[in-house]
């Protein structure tokens, strides 16, 4: 084809040589052309068939893809969502008809605030952290400053949504979690924040954030928010570090008051049980005796109703036996002769003499 294009275009220049020697210009054979042409078409139109078969046949055989079990397929028909598919061999119509969008759907992405991770090369991890002064400072509830680092880790809920409702979701992921930790941050105070509430920060943080996104229509599912380091600033980070320090002070102090007033308590408590459990025995034998005593009284007093001489006798005698039994002195009236009296030898007290004598010499 190519060329009897050539000798075509050779006749034209001939034919526009010989008007300009001065003969009349005579238009194509149109007629000639035709023929040639359908000549060419007749000889080739076998092999254009085929390669126009070939070439339909992968152009429709395109339309085949495959969705991994983390991915799910969103299909568009001209742009326009479709259909969602799950994991496995499915097939859309070929471009530009229809294409189609595989997200990882259970893939945890990760989106850091503050900082930014630094990797050594490829395959080899991370070798530290890069701040970001103008995401990680923040101004807390009692107008302080505070540095916070965190990292938001999330998952796609609803495919549709996340590729058509919002643009660059991983910086919206990232502008919405910034406006949250500050929010969350300027309604605390700097105690809080460094020392106790970090659990409850991220707690709140990640609730907003979703709100947030939900609000959007992202199709977005928040699964962490986590502190990674909240610092104050370099300037005034020694300040901090003495209030720390005491403040573990203090607590050491509590907890030492704590502990002795732990240890004198049980004691304290002990001796009030043992002199409650004494007066209440001292009570109870004060009560027993008191009762004892008076069943014998009136016992005495029934038989001194019935013998009054003999019950007074043998009371006086007792009452002398008590009270004699402990004078240890001998007393002779005046009217007993002297040589009436019987020597009296204190044969107990010279044998208790000997025994405290005995026990003595043996120490």
């Amino acid at each position: 084809m190519n060329w009897d294009w050539e000798k075509l275009q050779e006749k034209k220049q001939r034919q526009s040589r010989g008007s300009s020697g001065g003969g009349r210009a005579t238009p194509p054979d149109l007629g000639e052309f035709m023929r040639k042409f359908q000549n060419f078409n007749n000889f080739r139109s076998p092999v254009i068939k085929l390669a126009i078969a070939l070439v339909i046949l992968l152009w429709l055989a395109s339309g085949f893809y495959i969705v991994r079990p983390d991915e799910v397929g969103v299909v568009q028909r001209f742009g326009a969502y479709t259909r969602t598919t799950q994991s496995g061999p499915h097939y859309h119509l070929p471009v530009p008809i229809e294409s189609v969008q595989t997200p990882k759907v259970t893939e945890v992405k990760r989106v850091e605030i503050g900082f930014r991770s630094q990797a050594v090369g490829a395959g080899m991890g991370l070798s530290g952290f890069r701040e970001v002064p103008e995401e990680s400072l923040m101004l807390t509830g009692d107008e302080n400053l505070v540095n916070v680092q965190f990292i938001v880790q999330y998952q796609i809920k609803e495919a549709q949504n996340y590729l058509f409702n919002i643009q660059q979701q991983q910086k919206t992921v990232k502008d919405a979690a910034e406006a949250s930790m500050r929010d969350v941050i300027g309604s605390n105070r700097i105690d809080a924040v460094l020392t106790a509430e970090k659990f409850e920060v991220q707690t709140q943080t990640k609730e907003i954030l979703q709100r947030i996104l939900d609000s959007y229509n992202s199709g977005i599912r928040v699964t962490a928010v986590k502190l990674q380091d909240v610092h104050p600033p370099k300037e005034v980070s020694d300040a901090f570090k003495d209030v720390a320090s005491a403040r573990e002070d203090k607590s050491k102090l509590i907890n030492r008051a704590m502990g002795y007033r732990n240890e004198l308590l049980p004691q304290a408590r002990g001796k009030v049980a043992s002199i409650l459990n004494e007066a209440e025995a001292y009570k109870e034998s004060n009560i027993r005796k008191a009762k004892g005593d008076s069943e014998r009284f009136e016992k005495l007093r029934a038989e001194y109703k019935q013998a009054p001489n003999v019950t007074r006798e043998r009371l006086y005698l007792e009452a002398m036996e008590s009270v004699l039994s402990q004078v240890k002195s001998t007393y002779l009236l005046p009217d007993q002769a002297s040589d009436s009296v019987v020597p009296y030898l204190p044969l107990d007290e010279l044998r208790r003499s000997a025994q405290g004598a005995r026990n003595t010499s043996n120490n």
